[in-house]
């Protein structure tokens, strides 16, 4: 299958399955559509509230519908001689390992949990403009720790400096605390566009891994 995929399309995230039905990671279109034409997956659609599955085969079909009828709902990539649809789900056909459930400690979470703002100002920055904070200063003791650690602002992050923020009169915006779910997940679902993610990402104990 020749790829003339416009980026737009093969830069949307596909939510990964097992064979039992439990997310276990995130991948972009390009890898999806990998994993689809080897038949190692298969598409899962939810409509209706009901689950339908389809071979890349089906799913070309279908994505042609898509392409008249539902152009607006969803992202499409374009082959030399048709367009396919983006799933928003795939489910691996030979694979049961559960998820795993810590979540990583990198920057990029930590800045996904904060949603890009800076914890003692409260205003969102760019990544380029934040830096990461302990809220207890390493040199007091203070750990590298979910829970101690916070975006700043360049200012805030030198106004404080190597103090607590009681001992800089600062105040944080909530207490940090380690998510349940990686919040880069949290940050997607807040789209209509991967709204049926929810279907398969339990809160209180599903951990997805972004790859």
């Amino acid at each position: 299958m020749a790829e003339t995929y416009p980026p737009s399309g093969l830069s949307c995230n596909v939510l990964v399955l097992n064979r039992l039905y439990m997310a276990v990671r995130v991948v972009n279109a390009r890898r999806a559509f990998t994993l689809l034409c080897k038949n190692i997956a298969e598409v899962i659609s939810v409509e209706n509230g009901n689950y339908f599955s389809y071979d890349i085969e089906s799913w070309t079909e279908i994505s042609q519908l898509k392409a008249q009828f539902e152009r607006d709902s969803h992202d499409f990539v374009r082959t030399v001689r048709y367009e396919l649809a983006v799933p928003r789900i795939i489910r691996l056909l030979g694979y049961d390992r559960l998820p795993r459930q810590d979540v990583k400690l990198n920057r990029r979470n930590i800045y996904a949990r904060d949603h890009g703002a800076c914890q003692y100002c409260r205003r969102k920055f760019p990544t380029s403009e934040l830096s990461l904070d302990h809220v207890v200063p390493r040199a007091l003791g203070g750990k590298t720790i979910w829970e101690n650690l916070v975006c700043a602002c360049v200012y805030c992050n030198a106004r404080k400096g190597g103090r607590t923020p009681h001992q800089a009169g600062m105040h944080l915006l909530k207490p940090p605390i380690k998510p349940r779910r990686n919040p880069v997940i949290n940050v997607r679902l807040e789209s209509d566009k991967y709204a049926t993610w929810k279907h398969f990402l339990d809160h209180a104990y599903w951990s997805v891994e972004l790859k």
